[in-house]
């Protein structure tokens, strides 16, 4: 018996890794996808592999169904080429491994609910708790990497991958299954053994309706909750912090899902109108209500989802797997579309319907549940007792919680390890000398040029560039297309930075974010005037360096091809700098040429300085700055982690009782040796510089009187 046992659990443990897999390669598929449009400025016809998911609709051919059923192992091999892509360089053919990889996991997933419904073995109820788990061990061990996957297709060695273990670990997981049908026959003589047959009350589930619930719950999961990161970000309102950190607090995302998992074989409860009451309830909170509030509302709406999952899985394998895996797949990938479509709007076909509609994509996503989850009561509920009491299915749950929680211990350690980092006091560089090194830099989605994810480098590069506060432009990766990922929490924790990740996921825009090592007393999230093109963000924070407060703001303007927006958008950030007594820097991407209209707006309509009128050579970054004092300028090549340079400036601060507000700079270039070596930019970026990076078109740094 414990010979059996051990083995049971063996299996369980490899179909919880080969559920991994499935998520891994689901997560990565769309930031794999995201590379090309991201290029492209538009759509690049890449978006195609996001298809690759419907690959069960060839369970609808019979020969083909046999032959799935007998070769089970044969979806599961094409999974793993998900992992493998991690060895291609080039982009393209990286993406359509993955693509395979995803056809791999959908099918492997398909045939498994069709393959396991035998009565009585408890094996799709197993399946299905595997399915779970793996995604509990998804989110831990992406706590623990500080959201990030190591098995992404998008990691390497160079970069924090553990892709050769993550396959190794696949190859051992695949051969625990093409060794394992023995024990399937095993588990049916058992089950007649026991007579655990359900009897005749059981119906055939509407597929129509158990598609779309299973389309529905698919997106949930994976959009909001497949990393404990995601709902608060989507929570976040600034500073003073009315929210969770998501260190630690990221630990109960996991807890809640896990509790939903551990009660998901109450099927008479889960699958109630009045339930489904409260997850859309959750689901409002969360898209509509900042800080602890709409948290606790993504709280509610994961425990729901948990609750939810096995009954409408249940649902779908009692349907025909051919069409209905293809329908909920098809409504899976609509609703990501609708998920890109409502912030990418001004470059997609119809984006003006769901401009700024994540609303309505939520509530697609909870009737689509509603539907799943009365097919489920129809088919579900009549049955008897011994259906999910048997000895057979409580040893399955008993076995599953084990793992749900073991990954939720996981979870919770990894966040136990990265508390103190998360939580260390920030020192500023040259606290003596009163001086303030900002930056601006568009990071492009923090995915290089050859589609690797970039973080390493960036916080090399800041870490380099001694930056007190630094500016993050096109940051928000909180969406499927960008792995639902928050890149700034290892920037802040492995460099130690306060950070503000600036406007929610749900709030529209591509993100500003910024991380600085002095306190932010205050900040606020601006929505620019955007009545054509796509919506414009800012970040005005409240700083209190060296012992006065100064103002510091981020900001992200439209394209080219919106010149009222650009005006629009221009004015506001000239009224927010202009109707503040504080000391002022600015650090934004503007679209202007320098000394045209909107720079003029920019800067004498916000009555704030250029750091260096002189470079004709901009268009996009700015710096600005008042009631500081300019030492030095700097703009460092962008290597290859984004098509943007990095600008950088150096400036003193006054003392707490000194008025400079009047003070008018000189534009008159100093030799660097006029200033103490503590001054100084670094000079590891001059000459050729370092890993790509180095000072170019002055060739060095400006210093000014």
């Amino acid at each position: 018996m414990a010979g059996a046992n051990a083995a049971q659990m063996r299996h369980f443990l490899a179909d919880t890794y080969l559920s991994f897999v499935y998520w891994t390669v689901l997560t990565s598929l769309g930031l794999c996808i995201w590379y090309f449009p991201l290029w492209h400025m538009g759509i690049s016809g890449y978006e195609v592999a996001l298809l690759s998911n419907i690959s069960p609709v060839v369970l609808g051919v019979p020969c083909v169904r046999r032959v799935i059923r007998r070769h089970r192992a044969v979806a599961a091999i094409l999974g793993l080429a998900g992992v493998a892509a991690y060895a291609i360089a080039s982009p393209t053919q990286r993406l359509l491994a993955v693509a395979l990889g995803s056809a791999g996991v959908s099918l492997s997933f398909g045939a498994t609910l069709y393959t396991d419904k035998v009565q009585g073995t408890g094996r799709l109820e197993r399946d299905i708790q595997a399915w779970e788990a793996g995604l509990l061990v998804s989110i831990a061990v992406r706590m623990l990497f500080q959201t990030n996957n190591p098995v992404w297709p998008a990691m390497n060695e160079a970069n924090g991958g553990w892709n050769k273990t993550g396959l190794a670990l696949g190859v051992l997981a695949v051969l625990d299954v093409v060794t394992r049908r023995s024990d399937a026959v095993a588990e049916v003589h058992e089950a007649k053994k026991h007579d655990l047959s359900p009897g005749t009350t059981k119906r055939q589930a509407a597929w129509v309706p158990a598609a779309l619930g299973f389309g529905g719950l698919l997106f949930a999961l994976h959009s909001m909750f497949s990393d404990s990161a995601i709902i608060g970000r989507w929570s976040w309102d600034g500073y003073p912090a009315t929210g969770p950190q998501p260190v630690p607090w990221g630990g109960l995302v996991i807890t809640a899902l896990a509790a939903g998992f551990s009660v998901g074989h109450r099927a008479d409860l889960a699958t109630g109108m009045l339930w489904w009451g409260v997850g859309s309830a959750g689901a409002a909170l969360i898209t509509l209500v900042s800080g602890w509030p709409g948290f606790a509302g993504g709280l509610a709406l994961g425990f729901y989802l948990g609750t939810v999952t096995r009954s409408i899985l249940r649902a779908v394998a009692l349907c025909p797997p051919g069409r209905t895996l293809f329908a909920g797949m098809l409504w899976y990938n609509i609703l990501v579309l609708g998920h890109v479509w409502v912030v990418a709007y001004e470059f997609v076909p119809g984006g003006p319907l769901l401009r700024e509609r994540t609303w309505l994509i939520v509530a697609a996503t909870m009737l689509s549940l509603y539907s799943g989850v009365r097919a489920a009561r129809s088919s579900l509920v009549s049955r008897p007792a011994s259906a999910h009491d048997s000895p057979v299915a409580r040893t399955h749950r008993h076995r599953a919680r084990s793992v749900f929680w073991a990954a939720v211990v996981a979870g919770w350690a990894a966040m136990a390890v990265r508390l103190p980092a998360a939580t260390r006091t920030p020192v500023p560089f040259h606290p003596e000398q009163r001086l303030i090194t900002a930056a601006i830099w568009t990071v492009h989605f923090d995915l290089d040029n050859d589609m690797w994810l970039a973080e390493n480098r960036i916080i090399e590069a800041v870490r380099d560039l001694q930056v007190d506060v630094m500016g993050f432009l096109e940051s928000d990766t909180e969406r499927i297309i960008m792995g639902g990922r928050d890149w700034t929490q290892r920037v802040a924790e492995e460099l130690s930075y306060y950070v503000d990740y600036g406007p929610s996921p749900r709030k529209h825009t591509w993100g500003c974010a910024m991380i600085s090592k002095f306190p932010i007393k205050k900040s606020t999230h601006h929505l620019l005037p955007s009545p054509m093109g796509e919506l414009a963000c800012a970040i005005h924070a409240t700083l209190d360096v060296h012992g006065r407060d100064v103002d510091v703001i981020v900001s992200h303007n439209g394209q080219e091809e919106n010149p009222l927006d650009r005006k629009l958008q221009t004015t506001e950030l000239a009224r927010i700098m202009r109707e503040s007594q504080n000391p002022f820097i600015f650090t934004g991407y503007v679209v202007t040429k320098p000394h045209a209209k909107n720079y003029k707006i920019l800067f004498d309509g916000g009555r704030m300085h250029d750091i260096d009128p002189t470079d004709s050579d901009r268009w996009c970054q700015y710096i600005g700055y008042r009631g500081v004092k300019r030492v030095g300028y700097a703009r460092v090549s962008r290597g290859t982690i984004t098509d943007t340079e990095i600008q950088v400036g150096k400036f003193a601060v006054p003392e707490p009782n000194e008025d400079i507000s009047e003070w008018k700079p000189s534009y008159r270039r100093v030799n660097e040796s006029h200033y103490a070596p503590e001054y100084h930019f670094p000079t590891i970026f001059r000459g050729k510089g370092v890993r790509g990076h180095f000072y170019h078109v002055f060739k060095e740094p400006r210093y000014f009187e």
